[in-house]
């Protein structure tokens, strides 16, 4: 399948790739599919590209890399997903969007109240609202000297 991007230009990938989101994300509720792009090789950083807005896409990466004790219960969300079952099968893959100011890279924080949920068994997932975080949505990935 073909997918016209803004930022990569037009780009094939598997119909079976494609991630759908039935809640889509946070402030973009229309757009329901997604795919994971690789941003550089052995880089830990992915854009999530819009399937149906071309101009959207996001930097996520997994938060476990800055914050190794984050901390998440999933159970409410594989419930609400159907999926249960899945949580321990290695099939779930936990990421965070990323906000990088233009030309501060230093300054990027990423969102640790919202992270998105993605079961690679059934390419779905679910962006989850936390409350009662010591987080925040735009926590700093880098400490600072």
């Amino acid at each position: 399948m073909k997918i016209n991007t803004t930022r990569f230009g037009t780009i094939s990938i598997k119909e079976e790739k494609i991630i759908k989101m039935p809640f889509g994300m946070l402030g973009f509720p229309e757009q329901k599919k997604f795919f994971i792009l690789q941003h550089q090789e052995n880089s830990p950083f992915f854009w999530y590209q819009s399937i149906d807005d071309p101009g959207l896409a996001f930097v996520i990466t997994n938060p476990f890399l800055f914050i190794p004790e984050y901390k998440i219960d999933l159970e409410a969300t594989l419930k609400q997903m159907s999926w249960n079952g899945d949580g321990n099968n290695g099939y779930l893959d936990l990421f965070i969007v990323v906000n990088i100011p233009r030309g501060m890279p230093h300054k990027m924080t990423g969102n640790f109240i919202g992270p998105v949920l993605v079961n690679s068994k059934v390419y779905e997932a679910v962006q989850i609202v936390l409350s009662n975080s010591p987080y925040t949505h735009r926590f700093p990935l880098f400490k600072k000297n």
